[in-house]
């Protein structure tokens, strides 16, 4: 009895203590970008079947979900996804060292406004990158898809909640 009870308390500590450990690693890099872009594929491509689009869908993005693709399709949109991967950590690594450094900057006693406005502009360059190779990934996976299936995504995103677009 003596034992259960030793190994059931190790048990509940060892489960208390990984969300600390977590927390630790996360903050163990305070200098490079947010720890979703340190490691692992880019966001939304961890779900296999089952996983959020329902069975079939490899993490697609929102307006992809629930369009049936081929497998031949499925593997252009994985390729073309994770291409943009080492492109898009460069960007974001450049805007959080940008932003990191403005922050110091107007914390700090030493404050040249023309160094926080090159700070601001680099970040925001890099910050458009990041959104001009969003919209060519857009364009190369909806080029996969059938016209049938662009309509569907077109009205898929038509009906999702949220700011519209001007038309």
């Amino acid at each position: 009895m003596k034992y259960l009870s030793i190994a059931v308390s190790l048990l509940l500590l060892s489960a208390c203590s990984m969300p600390l450990l977590a927390l630790a690693q996360q903050e163990a890099a305070p200098d490079g970008p947010p720890a979703r872009a340190l490691e692992g594929p880019p966001p939304g491509l961890l779900h296999g079947p089952g996983g959020p689009g329902g069975p079939g869908a490899p993490g697609l993005p929102p307006f992809l979900r629930g369009i049936d693709l081929s497998e031949a399709q499925q593997d252009k949109i994985f390729a073309a996804t994770y291409a943009q991967a080492p492109l898009l950590r460069e960007q974001e690594k450049i805007a959080f060292k940008a932003h990191a450094q403005l922050r110091a900057l107007a914390a700090s006693s030493a404050y040249d406004d023309a160094k926080a406005s090159a700070l601001a502009s680099t970040a925001a360059q890099a910050m458009a990158q990041i959104s001009l190779q969003q919209a060519r990934l857009e364009q190369q996976l909806l080029a996969v898809l059938t016209p049938e299936q662009r309509k569907q995504a077109q009205q898929r995103g038509d009906s999702r909640p949220g700011p519209r677009r001007p038309q």
